[in-house]
């Protein structure tokens, strides 16, 4: 095993400059991963190197997770210099991913939720067992053992269990406002120390049980609750992924330098190599090649550029070096705009008010009162205050909104399986709500309505010898019509000097004649309206492969099914006229807008939404992810950008369109089972209340009747799994 080298007698270190005024820079947090931190010794002798650094101002590692948290001047290669100082003293570190970090500590929150809810449940059944023999009749020393048995058992775990409940209940009053949890957590201390009260009194009845039946059934709802929101993140953090992070910048020498994107000002010349993002927003000075701007435009043809031509940061090179002047840099990047524009529309959409919020403004102030006033009146009316805390607790706990905490939660979970099976993941829990709303949805063209894969559409009309040579020419690129080409055709034609030019096309030679594939002004013919792809051999004509991108199967029956549920149906899109109004009609829409910017798809999504309108989206490009963000709800297909994904409050699985009828269906349906899940506990509160209020029910009584509603709660949301 190898030393710590914490223990080890560690070279001189030369002397540092003095320290930098906090005052005079700006500061940044870096997280690194030390895995090799081990010890003590390890923990003082990372903190002390990197405290001696003039350009940082804190460190702190933490030896269970095994990492360090560095305050540090916001230099250029900060993190790579503090990287390398680490290695030096023997301590390999990596940048930590903060994508990886969230998803961890969701990850923990959750198996937090789900311990708690097992040791709720576990104590539960044994202080019911325990509670057999006080309900059969044991009096005295008996009845008061078994009772204090409970306590040991239920006290403990009324604190741990309950502590979600607490917590959220705190937070609330501290703000000076009521939420669910206030209610719930005084429901749960109240029942727990109105029974540890009787204990100690020696009284016939204590209510441990109820209080852990109250706090299980929370749990069950608390739990389901967090897995349908366990999976939805941040958008504007995935768009974050594409941003280059360093830049190969070109001196006046005309030497290579790789740089940090904040090294970069207008004006610098960045050379781009194929197969890398571009890092900033310019114009190519330099080389000819393709771009793929699916990430930022939707459209998945490449996009052929030279000298001279408008390039936007984050479009992926394709076939050729290039070199680009920087026009746009940090936040001026079209990408950053789009990134601002998924940030604000994300805020704006998180304003909305669930069902259950709204249950709860009204709901927990009552419940507050009610009981109250009956431990007053009781007080009061019959100068035996025990008496009257039972009842108040009678009443705190039968109007305790247990059902009420169900309701949502298990009509969620089972809207969510059901969602599941047919091939749809709901992310968003408030989202199934949203979707009952809309009156009008608006599709994305490509890759949405359409399948996003060109299909080649005159293959009869070209002779067997001009297949045969594409389909050989064809073969040796990358570019997606070419590798369509060589799909559809067979080849035994064998050409020479085979060679790739990017930007243009391929060219080689047949019998000793030029033969050429690629753009029309290469191939000597004229492009038209249509996707094409030209073939010219020697001096005779050229041959145009004409493309289309093809309306999925199941589209037009989507459009259909829901202009049959009353819905307004919209095609927005960034694509030429002409393709979308072809594609408009051939899916039976009506409404439609070609040529839309990402900002422009947002406005449009937003005056409706001012007309009064509940907006569905579906989208899968990047250009989609600020407008999917921003409208009413929205969903996206599996093919979709990460950045679209995340935007969007739904996923269709198994990309089949069908299935957004289908779920705004089930969405309706389940928005009508909450309702009914608030009437049944409301029904259960008028019949309840009045009998707790008059003293017939005691804590006990009460707890059953709650676990009762909330039973009835929970099979009432299970036939959302049943609809045909």
């Amino acid at each position: 095993m190898a030393a710590c080298p914490a223990c080890v007698a560690l070279p001189n270190q030369e002397k540092l400059l003095p320290k930098l005024d906090p005052e005079d820079v700006v500061m940044r947090r870096v997280e690194l991963s030390i895995p090799t931190v081990h010890c003590a010794a390890c923990i003082a002798a990372v903190e002390r190197s990197l405290a001696a650094r003039p350009d940082v101002f804190g460190a702190r590692v933490n030896l269970t997770l095994k990492r360090v948290s560095i305050t540090a001047a916001d230099l250029p290669d900060i993190e790579d210099e503090l990287i390398t100082e680490l290695d030096g003293l023997g301590y390999p570190a990596k940048p930590l991913d903060s994508a990886v970090l969230e998803k961890s500590e969701t990850e923990k929150a959750g198996r937090d939720l789900l311990a708690r809810l097992g040791v709720a449940g576990f104590a539960m059944m044994n202080v019911m067992l325990l509670s057999i023999s006080v309900w059969a009749g044991a009096e005295g020393s008996t009845r008061d053992l078994m009772h204090w048995i409970s306590a040991a058992i239920a006290l403990p775990v009324i604190v741990f269990s309950g502590y979600p409940f607490y917590k959220s209940a705190w937070r609330a009053l501290r703000s000076g406002r009521l939420n669910m949890d206030v209610p719930i957590s005084l429901a749960i201390l109240l029942a727990g120390g109105v029974s540890l009260y009787e204990t100690m009194e020696g009284g016939d009845h204590a209510y441990f049980d109820a209080a852990l039946s109250l706090t299980f059934f929370l749990l069950i709802g608390r739990y389901l609750d967090f897995r349908t929101r366990a999976v939805a993140r941040s958008a504007a953090s995935e768009l974050a992924a594409l941003e280059v992070q360093k830049a190969r910048r070109i001196t006046d020498e005309g030497v290579e330098e790789v740089v940090p994107l904040d090294a970069l000002r207008e004006g610098n010349i960045l050379a781009v190599a194929p197969g890398e993002r571009l890092p900033a927003d310019g114009v190519v000075t330099w080389g000819d090649s393709e771009l793929d701007p699916s990430m930022l435009t939707g459209e998945t043809l490449p996009q052929a550029v030279g000298e001279g031509a408008i390039v936007r940061a984050g479009m992926l090179n394709i076939s050729g070096p290039l070199r680009i002047r920087a026009e746009g840099l940090g936040e001026e990047t079209l990408l950053k705009q789009i990134t601002r524009l998924v940030e604000t529309a994300e805020s704006t959409r998180n304003r909305y008010t669930s069902l259950a919020e709204k249950a709860a403004q009204i709901y927990a102030p009552l419940v507050h009162i009610l009981s109250f006033t009956a431990f007053l009146g009781w007080g009061f009316a019959t100068g035996d205050w025990r008496l009257a805390i039972n009842i108040a607790a009678a009443v705190l706990i039968i109007t305790c909104p247990c059902a009420l905490g169900l309701a949502v939660p298990a009509v969620l979970a089972a809207a969510s399986g059901r969602l599941f099976a047919q091939g749809v993941l709901l992310k968003d829990g408030v989202s199934l709500e949203r979707l009952a709303e809309i009156d009008t949805v608006v599709f994305d063209k490509t890759g949405t309505l359409t399948t996003g894969k060109p299909a080649l559409m005159n293959s009869k009309e070209i002779s067997g010898r001009d297949q045969q040579v594409a389909a050989s020419l064809a073969q040796h690129s990358a570019h997606p019509l070419s590798k369509a080409i060589a799909a559809a055709f067979s080849s035994d034609v064998e050409l020479a000097d085979i060679v790739e030019h990017p930007g243009f096309g391929t060219s080689g030679e047949l019998n000793g004649e030029a033969v050429r594939l690629g753009r029309a002004d290469w191939c000597g013919a004229k492009a038209g309206d249509q996707t094409s792809v030209w073939l010219k051999i020697g001096e005779a004509e050229p041959v145009a492969f004409l493309f289309e991108d093809q309306l999925r199967d199941e589209a037009a029956a989507t459009v259909a099914a829901l202009q049959g549920a009353g819905l307004s149906v919209h095609l927005l899109s960034g694509d030429v006229p002409g393709a979308v109004q072809k594609m408009a009609k051939e899916a039976g829409i009506e409404h439609w807008t070609a040529g839309a910017t990402p900002a422009e798809k947002v406005d449009a999504l937003m005056a409706m939404e001012q007309a009064g309108h509940k907006v569905l989206m579906v989208g899968d490009g990047l250009n989609d992810a600020a407008a999917l963000a921003a409208a009413h709800v929205s969903i996206s297909p599996a093919s979709a950008v990460d950045a679209s994904r995340s935007s969007a409050d739904m996923i269709i699985i198994n990309d089949d369109l069908m299935q957004i009828a289908k779920s705004h269906k089930i969405a309706t349906a389940s928005k009508r089972r909450i309702i009914e899940n608030f009437s049944i506990a409301a029904v259960y509160n008028m019949i309840s209340v009045p009998l707790a209020l008059a003293g017939f029910a005691t804590p006990l009584m009460a707890a059953l009747a709650m676990s009762a509603s909330s039973i009835t709660v929970s099979l009432n949301s299970m036939r959302i799994g049943r609809m045909k």
